[in-house]
């Protein structure tokens, strides 16, 4: 049987605190900003509620109302007002509380956070994050369950990344933060509470880099946020089949590193991409394309899609019809056995 690959995750240090994800981000945010003076939070109720699900709990207590700000009910004001500041030397953390509620800074992020730095041949940078919990599985109303990381990877001039556990988590928010280009980090909501070791005086995995994070010799699960334990927790019931499963949590969804998944399905022969978002013109979609043209030699089934269907996010009741699971990964995977 494939171990698990050990990296910084599993590692146990004297520096190592157990941490849910959402205090590895709250954490990381707080490092950040005691590095950094220009580091600053603002969002809807990040100071003395501490947001909507706690990240940004005891920042305003400790940093002062001067760098978290709790701003209006107003998406595109945060966001512009977060583009002023960016240009200006500060290195604004911004966060929106549901990722439904995205949309109306939709044309700040498309016309200006994305463009500023190519508009300007490099005389303007926009070192911003805007923070973006994202996913369903948590029972949530309309407009708080989506994943519209795809319409955001599509945009040149943004960085999209997103974590799928306490340690990236830690790492990988502030890592960028110190990027002096625009970052969208979607974070997987109903992951907040998952517990793990994290190292704080470790070296940190590179920002834009995919990773294997269970090694496997039958077929290769690529993933990302949320899905990535779906695929661990497939690739551990595969065992009692006989198969093997490769999992690489991707990451970085703008620009995607695809070098560990050609490396993989070149070894396996089988690919499938699991994502909650809807398989239309998806991240995906993209994956199975790059993958089908550079390894087309090495492929003995089609790459697969494991995603979310494609119509708007269901009401709660119905959402775990909607979102992939274990059984809908393991059965693209014996479909993609049996080609």
């Amino acid at each position: 049987m494939a171990a698990p690959v050990m990296d910084q995750r599993t590692a146990v240090t004297a520096a190592s605190t157990k941490l849910t994800m959402g205090k590895a981000i709250n954490s990381g945010l707080r490092a950040a900003m005691e590095r950094d003076p220009k580091v600053i939070v603002m969002g809807e109720d990040v100071g003395k509620m501490g947001g909507v699900y706690r990240i940004t709990d005891g920042l305003q207590k400790d940093f002062g109302e001067h760098r978290v700000l709790d701003t209006p009910l107003a998406e595109s004001g945060i966001v512009g007002t977060a583009v002023g500041l960016a240009v200006r030397g500060f290195r604004p953390v911004c966060e929106i509380q549901f990722e439904g509620f995205i949309f109306p800074a939709f044309d700040q992020i498309n016309s200006q956070v994305a463009k500023l730095h190519y508009r300007t041949q490099g005389m303007l940078k926009v070192p911003l994050v805007i923070r973006v919990p994202f996913g369903g599985g948590v029972g949530a109303v309309e407009h708080h369950s989506e994943s519209p990381e795809s319409l955001f990877a599509h945009l040149p001039g943004i960085k999209v990344v997103s974590c799928s556990n306490p340690v990236d988590a830690y790492w990988m928010i502030q890592q960028a933060i110190e990027c002096d280009d625009p970052v969208l980090f979607f974070e997987p909501k109903r992951r907040y509470h998952e517990k793990a070791e994290v190292d704080t005086e470790a070296t940190p995995y590179p920002l834009f880099r995919s990773r294997v994070v269970r090694e496997g010799s039958t077929a290769t699960l690529a993933a990302y946020g949320p899905m990535v334990k779906t695929c661990l927790d497939a690739a551990n019931a595969a065992t009692e089949d006989g198969h093997e499963l490769e999992v690489i949590d991707l990451r970085t969804l703008s620009p995607l590193d695809l070098d560990p998944v050609f490396e993989s399905v070149r070894r396996t022969g089988h690919l499938v991409v699991v994502s909650e978002a809807p398989g239309e013109v998806s991240i995906a979609s993209e994956i199975a394309d790059r993958v089908q043209r550079e390894c087309f030699y090495s492929l003995e089934a089609p790459v697969l899609k494991v995603t979310g269907f494609d119509t708007p996010y269901p009401p709660s009741k119905v959402e775990e019809e909607y979102l992939p699971d274990l059984d809908r990964v393991l059965d693209a995977v014996d479909r993609s056995l049996a080609w």
